[in-house]
This record gives C-alpha cells, structure tokens and sequence, in this order.
C-alpha cells in the first residue's frame, strides 16, 4: 500500500482563486493551502472561466470586480458549463442586491473580505457539503 503526503494531498478539495490584486491573491493562496489543494490563482474573469474549464476544481473563489469579466458572470458561467458546482464570492460588497445577484446565480457562498480571515475556510467547507455561506458581514445588512 502506498501512503504517505502525496496521497493525502490528493484526497484534498481542489479550488481555484481569482483576484485582481497580487499581493491578496498570494496571501489567500498561502491560507487556503493549509486544507486545500489550490489548483491555480488567476487575475481576472475570463482566465477563472479558462482555469475551471480545464481543472475542473471542486470549487472557484472569486472577487467580484476584476478585468474582462466580474467574478459573478464568471461564476455563473463556470456553474452553468459544469466546471465546478461550487462557488464563492470573496468581495469587499456587502450590499444587498450584489448578494441577491450572485445567489441568482448560482453562487453558494459570499465572504466579505473583512471577515475572511476567520470565515474563508469555513465557508469553504460548508460550500462543498452542499451548503449556503454568507458572511457576518452581510448578514447585518441582509435581508431574504
């Protein structure tokens, strides 16, 4: 039998991270791989759209503005194409109607990007249990 880090590894979810910001994409790069495998981390829309396509992660993080395409579309376009059945938003948003849309969408998990540090990976892992995440954050603010 064959054991060892390489086979856990691979028994890990793999997801994919988009954010037009480098220095934040790193650093949710590095949190996230302390339970996860990140496949890729991509600047914009389009390239997330790209990466589910051909990864096929069991999930996709996303902000919601970036170049070529906001992360919601890209999402919405990842779930529907049936990349990935697992969607994040991770925004400095909190309004509402934002929160409405990527629900519309599809999207099963909203993190305001305040609250990351303690909600990201919950979030995640609630996500892939097939359930809905929304932030503290939004939470105050939000209403059905």
């Amino acid at each position: 039998m064959n054991s060892g880090a390489a086979d856990v590894a691979r028994d890990r979810p793999r997801i994919v991270v988009a954010d037009d910001h480098p220095e934040l994409l790193d650093a949710i790069g590095r949190r996230l791989a302390t339970e996860f495998d990140v496949l890729r981390s991509v600047r914009e829309g389009c390239a997330l759209v790209s990466a589910a396509s051909e990864l096929r992660p069991d999930a996709v993080i996303s902000d919601i503005h970036m170049p070529h395409l906001n992360g919601i579309e890209a999402c919405r376009r990842i779930l529907r194409s049936g990349f990935c059945k697992n969607a994040i938003l991770m925004t400095m948003y909190d309004e509402p109607e934002l929160v409405r849309s990527a629900l519309a969408a599809g999207i099963r998990g909203y993190v305001v990007k305040v609250d990351a540090a303690e909600e990201l990976i919950p979030a995640v892992r609630m996500v892939l249990t097939g359930q809905t995440y929304l932030s503290r954050g939004v939470l105050k603010k939000w209403t059905p």
